[in-house]
């Protein structure tokens, strides 16, 4: 609700997911892995081998043997049907130990992974109904010369399936269980770094600091010049499985990762002339102390940009990064926050819970907030009333109120829910949001965070927007989605939000409207910054640049009103 360019949907369809990996596979982001005893190498068997599948989205393109050729930039893809195949045969009857999906857009929910040994008798080996797409690695164990995986949920229901790659891996995979972040807190290096107003500072130690709002940059002011580098300090000796990095869009589009014992001399472990940026998931194994990115090819005409750098795997010299909440089960039901506005006719929101927000308004909005709740009350049957009205007030001709729990309740992960009646008229602007409470603390918009759970414009109440913000999306970029619904002004309704570690699924009368997948807006949009606390805000806006301006059929006073706000967990 502050950034100057507002929310808009997003408009087609995402058909790229950005994610690199090494020779030895690909691994679910994160993925906790370790060295073992001495084991069969797992080895990767299904590449090139013959595919085929239920359908393919268009004729000569986006066929079978494209999942199976090593190339992380083509794709199967089916029809835009919910039941659908794809199968691989690996030439000979195979142990298998591990599949490795690396999903596009179009993922599924649902699927089960199949066995056969003569493509006829099929045994089940591993089954889900709440896949999250992104990259998949899935341990499991038979053998099989083909291996089949039906897909009976979509997540996208407009379309059909579709992966970059599927792998198919022998021999002994790596337990999990053991293996950590290594890179967290520790000293970084870099060929050069951005401190200016554009960036300030974007330092190396930024890249490190596990937060996703803050990122590394190259300098620009000896320009920007290839190579560019950044590297970390694990602080003792590792042995290295894996290297996430989260890109700005100045990527690059050649770069290795290159190991060292002494800072001086390096050795590659992986290395790519193909890079697309976002996120890559790189999964190379070696020893050092060191660590580095080595750019040599910029993806445009800036430097080198990092928002992570994660380094993964054991040894090392490892700080613990703050733990975060456990994700609750949902359905949530255990009230942490409520007001259910019962006070008596004319009572005003309880201070001990909501801290009254006025001045002048963002956005390109006409109204002022009134201090002191002079726009909202209670009526005395159960809802508090925020009222837009036009009245003369420090040099603007309409009033409002906004009012949020900064400072005095924030919550990270569970549902956060409100039911809410919303006026219609041209220019009138309700919502129900959430700020990342380190904007209290002077971080900018849109590096806090913002989490947009209901949007109505009332020049049309029979659709509603929910919204992500971040740096990388935000504005009209945000990553959200409009949905069309009854007219909301008729009658109360429930919009909330169902939030964890993996993502945040948006509701309206307990109908999914929206969800977005940490992993999914990791590798189609930018960083995932919504992994902290975040605190509630209701407001009724007037005029602005996404709602439009009022006009003489506005009504006025117009009023939202709030049956109650709760948050469970």
């Amino acid at each position: 609700m502050i950034t100057p360019a507002r929310k808009r949907p997003l408009s087609g369809r995402t058909r790229r997911i950005a994610l690199a990996a090494s020779l030895a596979g690909l691994m679910a982001g994160f993925l906790a892995v370790t060295t073992g005893p001495a084991a069969a190498a797992e080895v990767l068997v299904s590449q090139g081998k013959a595919a085929t599948a239920s359908s393919t989205e268009a004729a000569g393109a986006f066929l079978a043997p494209e999942a199976v050729d090593g190339n992380t930039g083509t794709r199967w893809a089916s029809q835009f049907s919910g039941s659908q195949w794809f199968q691989v045969d690996l030439g000979a009857a195979t142990a298998v130990s591990r599949i490795a999906i690396n999903w596009e857009a179009a993922y599924a929910r649902g699927f089960n992974i199949q066995f056969s040994t003569n493509g006829t008798t099929f045994t089940q080996a591993y089954a889900t109904t709440t896949g999250t797409g992104g990259q998949q690695s899935i341990a499991v164990s038979g053998t099989a010369r083909y291996v089949r995986i039906n897909l009976t949920q979509r997540a996208l229901e407009a379309y059909g399936y579709s992966f970059w790659e599927f792998q198919v891996y022998a021999g002994d995979a790596p337990p999990t269980g053991t293996t950590r972040l290594l890179s967290y807190g520790k000293p970084g290096a870099a060929s050069t770094w951005q401190n200016d107003v554009n960036c300030n500072p974007c330092s190396p130690d930024k890249a490190f600091d596990n937060d996703p709002a803050s990122r590394w940059a190259t300098s620009s002011t000896n320009g920007w010049v290839d190579p560019g580098w950044i590297s970390v300090d694990l602080g003792a000796t590792a042995q290295i499985s894996q290297v996430v990095l989260q890109w700005d869009p100045a990527y690059a589009r050649s770069y290795q990762i290159q190991l060292s014992p002494d800072n001086v001399n390096w050795t590659s472990i992986y290395s790519t002339t193909t890079g697309d940026g976002l996120k890559d998931v790189i999964n190379a194994t070696g020893t050092g102390r060191y660590v580095r990115m080595y750019g040599t090819a910029r993806s445009s005409a800036y430097g080198y940009s990092l928002w992570e750098f994660s380094v993964y795997g054991t040894g090392g010299n490892p700080t613990t990064p703050p733990a975060k909440p456990a994700d609750p089960a949902f359905p949530a039901t255990r009230l942490v926050f409520s007001d259910e506005f019962n006070g008596p006719a004319g009572s005003k929101p309880d201070t001990t819970k909501w801290t009254y927000d006025p001045g002048v308004p963002q956005n390109g909005e006409i109204q002022y907030y009134t201090p002191n709740s002079e726009n909202a009350s209670m009526n005395g049957s159960g809802s508090l009333v925020i009222e837009a009205r036009r009245q003369d007030y420090q040099g603007r001709q309409y009033t409002s109120h906004r009012m949020n729990t900064g400072n005095k309740f924030s919550v990270q992960y569970g549902r956060i829910e409100a039911r809410v009646k919303v006026p219609k008229g041209n220019g009138l602007w309700p919502a129900f949001w959430l700020m990342g409470d380190d904007f209290l603390q002077g971080r900018p918009w849109p590096y806090n965070g913002e989490i947009d759970i209901m949007e109505v414009l009332g020049r049309n109440t029979s659709e509603a927007y929910s919204t992500l913000h971040a740096p990388a999306y935000n504005g009209a970029g945000g990553y959200g989605q409009k949905y069309a619904t009854v007219d909301l002004s008729q009658d109360y309704h429930v919009w909330a939000a169902e939030w964890d570690s993996k993502g945040i699924r948006f509701f309206l009368d307990g109908r999914q409207v929206f969800d977005a997948a940490k992993e999914t807006v990791e590798n189609t949009r930018g960083p995932w910054i919504f992994d902290h606390k975040f605190y509630l805000i209701l407001n009724l806006a007037v005029g602005g640049d996404f709602p439009g301006p009022i006009d003489a059929t506005t009504p006025f006073p117009s009023q939202m009103l709030v049956d109650y706000v709760r948050v469970y967990q």
